[in-house]
């Protein structure tokens, strides 16, 4: 019994942790895009070092590659959509406090089971229902949609946040995407070998994206480039912690604590970016997460 309780205890403290390390990514990649980083070259090269780490732990595991055609080409979409939402998510970052970016994107449950219900004809829980509006009106308080928190007013305020508020949603449709689609068409796969071949069909995707500006956009700055170290060993940090050690601890059925992220954001945002938003939209934000984490941790039928 007391096995069991370290192990919950180690595993709650692992999950924290893997919260923390990709808020800590997003706000390194901020000081990297306030530095001439462009979008593309950041996701090209977080992803390219991480598969290259979780390929050689595939390797030193002695996992099997072998794919069936349905999981081949479930992986093709699942690489090629992951590869627009870290792109998506990266551009929502680099117009937004990370806190809001993160806070909008982490709708995402809401979107996988609307794709769930329009792809595979399968109804949302009701408790999926009942917390719809829910985080929809605790992400209405975050985002200040009426401008009154910021005195702006609502043109005003979303002539600012509007293009940010985009492209976090549609990295959260994205997303949701991801998650129906590995659900139905992955099925069977290791997550080592999923995780390697989305993020390498991913920095394939930026790679392209790159080539077509032009070339990369380094920093211009001694900060920005310590922002792109950071974010590349942070994001290859997190994702290894969750798809290596995160699944023999067993608590795959505590991963909402994940979304502890825009928490971890907002505070890291704060110290280091100087990035403040008002008491009412922070009352929002915890909203938003006391709500997707009561999703998180629902029955599953």
């Amino acid at each position: 019994m007391s096995n069991a309780k370290a192990l919950s205890l180690q595993g709650f403290a692992s999950l924290l942790l893997v919260a923390l390390l990709m808020a800590a990514n997003h706000v390194s990649a901020r000081l990297a895009f306030d530095s001439g980083l462009d979008v593309a070259t950041a996701v090209a090269v977080r992803s390219g070092c991480t598969a290259l780490v979780v390929g050689m732990l595939v390797m030193w595991g002695r996992v099997s590659w072998q794919l069936t055609q349905r999981q081949l080409r479930g992986l093709l979409l699942v690489g090629v959509m992951i590869g627009g939402q870290s792109q998506l998510l990266y551009g929502a970052v680099s117009r937004l406090p990370v806190a809001l970016a993160l806070l909008a994107f982490n709708t995402y449950p809401l979107w996988a089971a609307l794709w769930n219900r329009l792809i595979y004809r399968q109804p949302p829980e009701r408790q999926v229902l009942l917390t719809m509006p829910v985080i929809l009106s605790g992400l209405a308080l975050a985002l200040d949609v009426a401008g009154a928190a910021s005195g702006l007013g609502a043109a005003q305020q979303w002539a600012i946040m509007g293009e940010g508020v985009a492209f976090a949603m549609a990295a959260a449709a994205s997303f949701g995407l991801v998650l129906v689609w590995t659900q139905h068409e992955t099925a069977g796969l290791d997550g080592r070998v999923r995780t390697f071949f989305s993020l390498l069909l991913a920095c394939s995707v930026a790679l392209a994206v790159v080539g077509w500006h032009g070339g990369p956009h380094w920093p211009t700055t001694e900060l920005g480039w310590w922002g792109l170290l950071g974010l590349t060993c942070l994001y290859g940090s997190g994702f290894t912690l969750m798809f290596t050690v995160l699944p023999k601890l067993g608590v795959a059925g505590n991963s909402a604590i994940m979304n502890m992220e825009p928490v971890f954001a907002l505070g890291l945002g704060w110290v280091i970016l100087d990035q403040h938003i008002e008491p009412v939209q922070i009352l929002g934000a915890m909203v938003v997460v006391a709500a997707v984490v009561f999703l998180g941790l629902r029955r599953q039928p």
